[in-house]
């Protein structure tokens, strides 16, 4: 059996499977709980100075018959004393000494709040930190969160202070919201944070009430913008994640978010970069014990891919993402329609006629049996026909060799550069 023992930044975990701070981290009567059901790890719901919540709090968002595809929140930081969570985190440590806490961390952009949190938390045996520079609603009216986690500057400034008190290793948790997460995740790393973790919650609406007109949730017929988590975000989180752990400027640990589910969302974090995952909406949806198929589809997938450990996942599908410039222009694929399987929906050829190029052909066979034919030579190769099928196996996308040698957009463009250079040299010379 695979060994499934990760660590991140020399913070050991049983396995890469750990609670992200949310409501499932809360207290430690939840963080004992999931540590029962075989969570490796968990991130203490974030500390500060305690606020107040409001009533309602979470909307989901369901999609054609899925419940809570999306995630909804408008709750914020601990709103229980510190004194009660460092006396639970201490309790909790101590009965399960061989699984990872982190403490994560929200106090205002001042050097002396720093150094006081991070002394009193880490006096109780965390094995590490995670500074909250995500939280896009409630705190960042007040400063804090994604207010502090979109300025770089303070970023950097911010995670140096608390690398003066911290003892620990320090990961820095990163804002969605903005334009580029690579320049806060450099930021974080010239800061010296151990290392980073992504994506926090993305600034949302989930919905409004038709009859009402209220928005989704409300509080007294007033709503506000939250954070929006869950499976629907788990491509735009595995983007940022993929984006950070190519940057040669970061090259720090990640402890990746957003969206993840089971145990193939996992291994595509992991291979990704991601040393650890976290968890909160599935864990909110399902309960603490989904960790055990979890725990369960990850050993069997290692096992069955001939790996020894969980760590030597992490990474491998890095290198194979790349700019769209760096991408071969004459890589060429087309769609196939095996027609015994086919249904004859004619999903595919509507999907094609009416979005797509037009290639799919509705014809007779000889029998006189209605099939569905690709043009080959006029098939752009899309993958749209695949996606809208609702048959497995009855499109096939097939590889078409071709006699021209790999070129990328970045390599034609340096070739038309060298050829009118050519061309101005020589008309230059002509007219000498």
């Amino acid at each position: 059996m695979a060994d499934l023992r990760v660590n991140l930044a020399g913070i050991e975990s049983p396995n890469p499977f750990w609670l992200a701070s949310a409501p499932p981290t809360n207290s430690g009567y939840q963080v004992q709980r999931a540590f029962e059901a075989g969570w490796g790890g968990a991130v203490w719901k974030t500390l500060g100075d305690p606020i107040l919540n409001v009533t309602s709090r979470f909307a989901a968002v369901s999609f054609n018959g899925q419940k809570v595809a999306g995630f909804n929140n408008i709750e914020l930081i601990t709103d229980r004393p510190l004194e009660d969570n460092l006396k639970e985190i201490y309790e909790t440590k101590k009965l399960y000494p061989d699984h990872t806490i982190i403490a994560s961390l929200m106090v205002e952009p001042k050097q002396d709040k720093w150094h006081e949190i991070v002394k009193r938390v880490e006096a109780v045996g965390v094995d590490g930190l995670e500074l909250n520079f995500g939280c896009p609603h409630g705190m960042a009216e007040r400063g804090m969160g994604s207010a502090s986690g979109q300025v770089p500057e303070l970023v950097e400034k911010q995670t140096y202070w608390v690398k003066e008190a911290a003892k620990t290793p320090v990961i820095v948790k990163l804002t969605p919201n903005i334009t580029d997460i690579t320049v806060t995740a450099e930021a974080a790393k010239n800061g010296g944070a151990d290392a980073i973790s992504m994506i926090n919650t993305i600034n949302s609406l989930a919905g409004v009430d038709l009859d009402t007109w209220n928005t989704i949730p409300h509080v007294g017929g007033k709503g506000s913008h939250g954070g929006y988590c869950g499976p629907a975000v788990k491509p735009i989180a595995l983007n940022m994640v993929g984006e950070c752990a190519r940057n040669p400027l970061i090259n720090v640990p990640i402890s990746g978010i957003g969206g993840i589910s089971n145990w193939q969302d996992a291994v595509e974090f992991m291979l990704m970069g991601s040393t650890t995952v976290q968890v909160a909406t599935a864990a909110m949806h399902h309960g603490f014990r989904i960790v055990e198929d979890m725990i369960e589809g990850l050993s069997n997938y290692l096992d069955d891919k001939g790996l020894s450990s969980a760590m030597d996942l992490v990474g491998q599908s890095v290198p194979k993402y790349t700019d769209w410039g760096n991408l071969d222009l004459n890589y060429e694929i087309v769609a196939r329609i095996n027609n015994d399987i086919c249904i004859n929906c004619n999903k595919c050829h509507i999907a094609c006629e009416d979005t797509s190029h037009q290639c799919i052909d509705m014809l007779k066979d000889e029998n006189g049996n209605d099939i569905l034919r690709v043009r080959e030579e006029d098939c752009v190769g899309c993958n749209l026909c695949v996606i809208v099928c609702p048959v497995d196996g009855a499109i096939d996308m097939i590889e078409i060799p071709s006699e021209l040698p790999a070129m990328t957009w970045n390599e034609r463009q340096a070739a038309l550069s060298m050829a009118s250079s050519n061309v101005n040299v020589i008309d230059k010379l002509s007219k000498g």
